[in-house]
């Protein structure tokens, strides 16, 4: 029953996310023996969530054959776990032990977590709409037509990629688990303040959290993890990385993505280097020391980097963009539309940075921010977020420049 449940899942995954992507490689790998296969691809929309719900249900079932979970005997409740609208498309990947039974037990009204779920929640809608939705007006210009543009420019929309997704994906993990305290449901952290790890290790242990621990725990540990010889872990390692990256599409360019964070964690592993402080985006200093600045900034660069095969629209585009940011023109002076636009952006950049910064120590950045104030700031300083939100939803196509 397990394998059955496996297959199932798994086999509607492939087929309606992968199989056009194996598909054609396998009839290209025939076109280089000068053999032409026809054949049909599949022209259907990919179900909402699927990849969520897929591993959500995968885990149930590996859970009850490892006796780490009973089986629920109420249908209604394992459906409402598999179907649970607010982390249903973007995450976070929810364990059956952990939300499946907020479902059968009875929940409250609590107006303290309905506060904290909805300042959650507006945070996340800050991160998503005014942060990542801006720098995506300048993403989608430079990689649809980054040709046309110099190395510095190209890198600065590779850093403004690198800020979008974050905000994208935390800011959506924000909205779901801030809507969820609101029917009285917890959901778990999905990220803590990645881009203020000092290694890349640190950084996989805080970004997409529920997706790394899933992949950990059903796939890395039970090919033998960390144990065995330095072959074994490497192999278990690649292997890891490179399902991670396969998992967040069909392309050869996260295949790719998920190749290299591998290669860059390898000498963790060959050099028996383990991970010093992975609580250190928790500390409570102000100013990083030298050691932990160089740590963050390095790190940092790195996914700047490699994120660009991540949004790319192919691996081609991918080798040829990054090729640009290193060539020559990297020491120009960057070129922008208006640049304006583009500073008001770094400024808001800027002021993200320093709150997630200031907040590090808590589930959210403003999870605690402004609790010392007079109301009037306090409430000031929320007005002006719901503001921002409220101006670039009724504008969503144009850039973040107010023009009254």
């Amino acid at each position: 029953m397990l394998w059955v449940s496996i297959v199932v899942n798994l086999g509607l995954l492939g087929v309606f996310k992968y199989y056009n992507f194996f598909l054609e490689n396998f009839v290209n790998a025939f076109s280089l023996f000068g053999s032409d296969i026809g054949f049909t691809t599949l022209h259907i929309i990919l179900p909402v969530g699927i990849s969520f719900y897929t591993f959500q249900t995968l885990s149930y079932t590996i859970d009850i054959y490892r006796k780490q979970l009973e089986p629920t005997t109420h249908f209604i409740s394992f459906m409402a776990f598999v179907s649970f609208f607010p982390q249903l498309v973007a995450g976070p990947i929810e364990r059956a032990k952990k939300l499946l039974p907020q479902f059968e037990s009875k929940r409250t009204f609590n107006f303290d977590n309905a506060k904290d779920g909805l300042k959650q929640t507006l945070w996340g809608l800050f991160k998503k709409m005014v942060i990542a939705d801006n720098c995506a007006l300048f993403v989608d210009e430079f990689f649809g037509n980054h040709q046309a543009y110099s190395g510095s420019t190209l890198l600065i929309g590779a850093f403004f990629f690198t800020i979008q997704i974050y905000c994208d994906f935390s800011g959506y993990s924000d909205i779901a688990i801030g809507v969820s305290r609101l029917f009285g449901f917890n959901l778990s952290k999905n990220f803590a303040f990645p881009y203020f790890a000092k290694n890349i290790a640190e950084f996989w242990r805080r970004w997409h959290i529920s997706l790394t621990t899933w992949f950990r725990d059903y796939v890395y540990i039970p090919l033998g993890g960390n144990q065995g010889t330095k072959a074994f872990q490497i192999r278990n390692t690649i292997l890891l990385f490179v399902l991670i990256g396969f998992w967040h599409g069909a392309a050869w360019k996260f295949i790719v993505y998920g190749l290299i964070n591998a290669l860059y964690f390898l000498p963790l592993i060959i050099w028996r280097r383990k991970p010093t402080n992975k609580k250190s985006a928790q500390s409570n200093h102000l100013i990083p020391n030298k050691s932990e600045l160089i740590g963050i900034i390095k790190t940092f660069t790195f996914l700047v980097l490699i994120r660009v095969f991540f949004r790319a629209d192919n691996l081609h585009i991918a080798v040829s963009y990054l090729s640009t940011i290193f060539s020559a023109s990297l020491f120009t002076v960057p070129q922008f539309a208006n640049r304006t636009d583009a500073i008001v952006v770094f400024i808001f950049i800027l002021i993200f940075t320093s709150i997630e910064w200031f907040g590090k120590t808590n589930a959210y950045a403003i999870e605690h921010l402004g609790n010392t104030w007079k109301p009037a700031f306090r409430w000031g300083f929320y007005y002006v977020l719901i503001f921002c939100i409220f101006y670039f939803y009724a504008k969503p196509q144009q850039f973040i420049y107010f023009q009254f």
